[in-house]
């Protein structure tokens, strides 16, 4: 049953590829679309909460929110709760670039599906969300510190 995550590795992979070479020409690269997306729909979020909802640790995830406020799609505010801590907000250009990723999104969706019924795409969804909720209980615990035991 390995071949399983072999599979949605190299789907993620394809699609990942993909939308990084569409999304050049709005000056979007290595996935930093997908924080745009999460940024856009929740704005006022920190980094931290962005990092755990794209599964990525706190390092890659300053990388590509630095590199969208440089170019200018996002802005960090203060968090009059917490001095550390800074709230990520679109700007217009990045609210303006969200519906061309969101079309994206939506087409590759299509061409995903091309075949399954209704029900088939509902079955696979709720299946790949219980695949992703006990790879996450593994990522909280690698995330902490701790090691798996083999």
């Amino acid at each position: 049953m390995e071949e399983i995550l072999r599979e949605i590795g190299m789907i993620a992979r394809a699609l990942d590829s993909i939308s990084n070479i569409e999304f050049k020409e709005h000056e979007l690269t290595k996935g930093q679309y997908l924080y745009l997306v999460r940024i856009v729909e929740n704005p006022g979020f920190i980094q931290e909460k962005i990092a755990e909802m794209i599964k990525v640790d706190r390092t890659t995830a300053a990388r590509a929110v630095q590199k969208l406020k440089i170019n200018g799609f996002i802005e960090k505010h203060d968090d009059p709760n917490n001095r550390k801590s800074k709230k990520l907000f679109p700007t217009e250009k990045g609210k303006t670039v969200y519906p061309f990723i969101k079309r994206e999104n939506g087409y590759s969706n299509e061409v995903a599906l091309t075949g399954f019924t209704e029900s088939e795409a509902v079955t696979l969804n709720n299946l790949l969300q219980r695949v992703r909720e006990n790879v996450t209980k593994d990522w909280e615990l690698i995330k902490r510190g701790n090691k798996r035991s083999y």
